[in-house]
């Protein structure tokens, strides 16, 4: 059977969620992961009032839509961060609070723990989002990292991050990272650090994104090999990288999406380089039988067009694992 197809509501929050909710139904989407901002699912709500989680529930219901996880990418970025004035526009005023860095990360966590109370709530078992990073302004290592330093910002996620993933395992919930530049965690090798810096624990695991890797240079299917075991979920999305030198290389030239300098750029699913073949391939030999959601980004596309061709390109090209070997008639036996 095909997997669900849904769509990360993150990048519409500016929608209602039942006017969304009306349009990816009638672009064929099975159903929604749900961002935690905008109105599209709110975490104090989900906690505080008597019939929010079921009334969401409805709300999908009516446009014949289900929801498999939820997102707090925002709030879960301001855990490990240095703190400055970008995160207080993407925080709720209750985690940013009176600002102070180190009070905003205790916020922060807090609100990451309420967030798997109310993925319990709500029914579903995977919270997608971010970690944040102490290390990563260290990435390129001049002036030269000192010893121990990369050892610390991993110390620091996992004493950040651990008391979260308690809660997470009292509520039967799993945190799935995307790994991503900026975070504790940004290609196959940083996320190996990021497990063992937690001793392994099985709370912790990643919403796959082959989109973070593609244009870094990293085996975006060696990913899904290695770590079968620890994908919880996974996001359908695209970049295209350039063979030719540009003027911008792969850490973007401070240019905004979508400038012609860039080397690289996220585009709508099918447009780019990522070869979704063997993605489908990968997933289906590690067992996942989760949804496939579609992060919809392209600066040179009109989003709704988009998302309904991304919609229809992915329940394309997704098939599931064979039932027995493609020549299994000859080996019978009479």
């Amino acid at each position: 059977m095909a997997r669900p197809v849904t769509l990360f509501t993150g990048q519409w929050a500016d929608m209602s969620l039942e006017e969304l909710a009306e349009k990816a139904s009638s672009w064929g989407y099975d159903g929604l992961e749900l961002a935690c901002w905008g109105d599209h699912f709110n975490v104090q709500k989900a906690l505080s009032e008597d019939g929010y989680c079921e009334e969401r529930k409805k709300l999908l219901a009516k446009y014949d839509l289900k929801v498999w996880s939820i997102s707090n990418h925002l709030v879960g970025q301001a855990v490990c961060d240095p703190i400055d004035e970008r995160h207080k526009e993407i925080v709720p005023e209750h985690v940013w609070g009176d600002g102070d860095p180190e009070d905003v990360r205790q916020r922060a966590a807090d609100e990451m723990k309420d967030t798997a109370r109310a993925a319990s709530k709500l029914g579903v078992e995977v919270v997608n989002g971010f970690t944040g990073s102490k290390i990563w302004s260290k990435m390129y290592s001049f002036p030269p990292n000192t010893p121990g330093m990369i050892d610390d910002g991993y110390q620091d996620f996992a004493d950040r991050w651990n008391p979260i993933l308690d809660v997470f395992d009292e509520v039967g919930v799993r945190f799935g990272l995307e790994v991503h530049p900026t975070e504790i965690a940004f290609d196959i090798s940083s996320a190996q650090q990021a497990i063992d810096a937690l001793d392994g624990r099985e709370a912790f695991g990643f919403n796959y994104d082959p989109s973070h890797f593609g244009y870094q240079g990293v085996d975006y299917v060696q990913f899904i090999l290695e770590f079968g075991e620890r994908i919880y979920h996974a996001h359908m999305k695209d970049v295209w990288w350039s063979d030719e030198r540009k003027r911008a290389g792969v850490f973007g030239g401070h240019l905004d999406f979508g400038h012609e300098d860039r080397c690289w750029d996220f585009v709508s699913i099918g447009r780019g380089n990522i070869d979704f073949d063997r993605v489908i391939r990968a997933l289906n030999r590690i067992g996942y039988r989760g949804p496939l959601s579609i992060e919809w980004e392209d600066s040179g596309m009109d989003r709704e067009f988009g998302a309904e061709e991304s919609c229809q390109y992915v329940k394309d090209i997704d098939f599931s694992p064979p039932s027995a070997a493609f020549d299994s008639a000859f080996s019978e036996k009479e």
